[in-house]
């Protein structure tokens, strides 16, 4: 099965459980918080399986930018377990970030042009995080439009924010997976890589909200 099926296949039945999630919500079950906590643990997990298999002088080397990234995916832990009560809001920081990677990922192909930071991913072009800016503001300002039929310009920064911060998180995961000399974290989403590859995007988008509600 080429790399393609498998994306699309994985990806369709992530879709599915999205809507399973949101039937479960609809009667009340709190799964959201409770797949969200199950998402991290799992980034975590997996995350410490890569520095258990990564030879030992370059965990030495490496010490305090891992040790530091295994921490923040413990505040992501805290993170999510309070974002996780308001399914709202995990469905925007979703359709924001999901988005601004289509559109940063579609257009950067299309128009091309200077790469962002080439020795960390030969993908990633300045036209890119624009289009991908642009795509995941217009997704924040729609959701609000199509929920409370109004323009909220909160909501507009927001967009702005959580697109930018979310590509700088897929920056920082291929920084941590250039150090440890790999290409996926994990193998658990064929097509996708694992946990923390498909869901880089929330590494500093969601203890943002974290601190904004807090």
């Amino acid at each position: 099965m080429s790399n393609t099926m498998q994306r699309i296949i994985v990806g369709l039945i992530m879709v599915l459980i999205a809507c399973g999630v949101a039937v479960g919500e609809s009667f009340g079950y709190p799964i959201v918080r409770y797949l969200g906590l199950l998402l991290v643990l799992g980034m975590i997990i997996e995350m410490g399986m890569c520095l258990y298999r990564a030879p030992r002088d370059v965990v030495r080397k490496n010490a305090i930018p891992f040790g530091g990234f295994l921490v923040w995916l413990f505040v992501m832990l805290a993170a999510i377990n309070v974002v996780g009560a308001r399914p709202w809001i995990v469905l925007l920081l979703l359709l924001i970030i999901s988005c601004a990677d289509i559109g940063a990922w579609l257009f950067g192909r299309l128009i091309g042009g200077d790469k962002m930071w080439e020795r960390l991913s030969a993908g990633k072009t300045w036209s890119g995080q624009i289009a991908g800016i642009i795509c995941g503001t217009l997704a924040s300002v729609m959701y609000g439009m199509l929920g409370a039929d109004t323009f909220m310009p909160q909501l507009m920064w927001i967009g702005i924010s959580i697109s930018l911060l979310s590509q700088y998180g897929d920056l920082t995961a291929s920084w941590i997976k250039r150090k440890l000399g790999i290409k996926d974290f994990g193998n658990i989403l064929p097509g996708h890589g694992g946990i923390l590859d498909r869901f880089d995007g929330w590494i500093y988008a969601l203890p943002l909200i974290w601190l904004v509600m807090l």
